[in-house]
């Protein structure tokens, strides 16, 4: 055995878009542990329940992370409609699962381009975020903001889509599909990009079960779940819903996975533009969650599960919000794939996995 070192990765790094301090255990090029340490951009907004109604907590909810807003934003919404017993118009819900897919698709473009960029392939970064900004465009088009929409509301949606609008979005994601299809081949058949990936940060179907991982960095490693398929809103109206799994367990297994769920997203919102039905796009919510009242709510986010939880005590104020988010399940993971793995491996499995800082902190 060597003498083992302790090298701090983060929370500036190249590899990274969000500030995460891992605390590696190397034994010569070998990291023999890892010690994730969060914190850096915690902002406490959980307890802002106590001073923002349950209406205008929607807003700071969907600050949360901007990459995930859409998600939290929906989520929240879902939570607190469970807590008053508010039922949505059915083609409010087929808008926000438009929407939530759009912002899947835009979550995973970015995290793409991340990736292409840490290979070395930095023209491909730029045409995943070129293909990226076409769906910021349609978010702009269709709710007036490019990041942070705000248009979900407890009830409903705050906007309607017309059929024009949808069948240009339609348009725009066939048009998306082709130019996509052409940069997830050239990643998947690359060379480089499988000495990279291929082997490396495996975490076998067992270990990922046991560590409650979830999302892509779990369905990589065979575990078949995703919230979509519990047929919830309008994910229940689609013809044919199967997660996206890899058994391979490694690193290329996560780009591969994440890679066919924007094509599968695709899918979802051209049936669902095919489908919505016409109708009001919001009731009117009044009144305040009763006292002691409680509910939760699971949501896939682009990064997999997340976990809601509110409780009201007869005011407009929630007693209590609080939220799990799918990196900090996924966090021993992390540890875990990063253990036996080679120094100049670090980045990669980091990026792989795909972690939302902002989300975990708040």
């Amino acid at each position: 055995m060597g003498k083992s070192t302790i090298i701090p990765f983060g929370p500036q790094h190249p590899v990274l878009p969000e500030p995460l301090h891992l605390d590696l255990v190397v034994e010569d090029e070998t990291v023999i542990d890892c010690i994730p340490q969060i914190g850096f951009v915690h902002r406490g907004l959980e307890k802002l329940v106590e001073t923002r109604d349950y209406n205008q907590f929607i807003y700071v909810a969907e600050r949360i992370c901007g990459i995930c807003a859409m998600g939290h934003s929906l989520g929240y919404a879902e939570t607190v409609e469970a807590l008053m017993g508010v039922e949505v118009p059915r083609r409010a819900e087929y808008l926000r699962v438009i929407w939530h897919e759009l912002s899947r698709i835009h979550s995973h473009l970015l995290w793409l381009g991340l990736a292409a960029d840490a290979f070395g392939f930095e023209s491909m970064f730029m045409h995943c975020w070129r293909l990226r900004e076409r769906v910021l465009d349609i978010f702009e088009k269709t709710t007036g903001g490019r990041v942070i929409l705000s248009v979900v509301r407890v009830g409903g949606v705050n906007r309607d889509i017309d059929d024009a609008m949808l069948r240009e979005i339609v348009s725009v994601l066939d048009g998306i599909k082709g130019d996509y299809a052409k940069i997830m081949n050239t990643l998947l058949t690359d060379t480089s990009v499988k000495n990279r990936t291929v082997g490396v940060g495996v975490i076998s179907k067992e270990a990922a079960l046991d560590l409650s991982m979830v999302g892509p960095f779990s369905r990589a490693s065979d575990v078949p779940y995703d919230v979509r398929s519990f047929g919830r809103g309008a994910y229940g109206d689609l013809s044919d819903f199967q997660p996206v799994t890899d058994a391979q367990g490694d690193c290329f297994a996560r780009v591969k996975v994440r890679c066919l769920e924007v094509l599968q997203s695709i899918e979802i919102i051209k049936e669902l533009a095919a489908k919505i039905p016409a109708g009001d796009i919001s009731v009117a919510v009044k009144g305040a969650p009763a006292e002691g009242a409680q509910a939760s709510n699971v949501l896939e986010q682009p990064r997999g599960e997340c976990y809601y939880y509110a409780r009201g005590n007869g005011t407009k104020y929630l007693e209590r919000m609080r939220m799990r988010t799918p990196t900090s399940q996924n966090l021993a993971g992390m540890a875990t794939a990063l253990k036996g793995c080679d120094l100049a491996d670090v980045n990669m499995i980091v990026l792989t996995i795909d972690p939302c800082i902002s989300c975990t902190e708040r």
